[in-house]
């Protein structure tokens, strides 16, 4: 053997050595932590998935959840499996924690209805149908989302709230209970028979089968005004039959007043002229 095809050899055996094995080792050790990885991260999502799943938390926060866990999981997996390749994987952490840094800081207000948005999801002030008063805005919840709610207003607008604005300020739902109170305001003249419009009052309602008996309907003189004797009328129906009765009772209140003789006084002021001595 000549020297030169000896140290063709020698060269050949070094490259072998230095480069091909190692990188064949550190590719398929990195394509093992990939793949093995991969499967894991899969596995603990859909054992994730199951867990929330027990918990009976909202379809919408599961899918939510668990795509973000993967996608976690995966990054881990990707940034292990590029450190046994030998890329510097420091300053990839340090930059992908920058570029997190800037995202949540420009996201700032989204990141708010987001966490808002969860705890809507876990704690369920309302739920999809209630008639709610959230954020200044009265209506029917068509959508609960991550990052914002659907309602439908009485007059069928579609309205969408940030959940941020939501959850930082009062809420009430009007359909979280079976039962509500009517209240009302009847005024009658000061000359106007008060038992007698008591009694009117307490038929109308006695005769409407969908106020309740237990509780009992409120009727009470709850102020003598300016102008008249008013009687705070509270009787309580279904949630359901709210506004019916309220609109119904109204009606039927100004009805019999009217044939029965009773008086609905408006606000009015007597003027006294007074004329001096020249």
């Amino acid at each position: 053997m000549s020297l030169e095809s000896g140290f063709e050899l020698f060269k050949q055996e070094e490259l072998l050595d230095t480069y091909i094995i190692p990188w064949s080792i550190n590719i398929s050790f990195g394509l093992l932590i990939f793949i093995i990885g991969l499967m894991a991260s899969k596995a603990l999502t859909a054992g994730l998935r199951r867990l929330l799943g027990r918990l009976g938390l909202d379809n919408l926060l599961v899918n939510f959840v668990c795509s973000i866990s993967y996608t976690l999981m995966l990054l881990m997996v990707t940034i292990a499996a590029l450190d046994q390749l030998g890329v510097d994987t420091t300053s990839l952490i340090a930059l992908l924690g920058a570029a997190g840094l800037a995202i949540g800081l420009a996201l700032q207000g989204s990141l708010q209805n987001f966490a808002s948005g969860v705890l809507l999801i876990v704690f369920r002030p309302f739920k999809t149908g209630d008639y709610v008063d959230i954020a200044g805005t009265s209506g029917t919840v068509r959508e609960i989302n991550i990052f914002s709610t659907t309602l439908n207003t009485p007059d069928n607008k579609e309205t969408i709230v940030p959940n941020g604005a939501i959850y930082s300020g009062l809420i009430t739902n009007y359909s979280s209970k079976t039962e509500r109170r009517v209240d009302m305001i009847f005024g009658i003249g000061y000359g106007d028979d008060l038992l007698k419009a008591k009694s009117v009052i307490k038929d109308i309602l006695d005769a409407d089968q969908r106020i309740l008996k237990d509780p009992g309907a409120t009727i009470a003189v709850a102020e003598l005004g300016e102008s008249s004797v008013n009687f705070a009328v509270r009787p309580w129906v279904k949630s359901a039959d709210y506004w019916g009765v309220l609109f119904d009772i109204t009606e039927q209140v100004k009805l019999r007043f009217d044939a029965e003789g009773i008086s609905i006084p408006f606000p009015q002021m007597d003027v006294h002229l007074m004329k001096e001595n020249s």
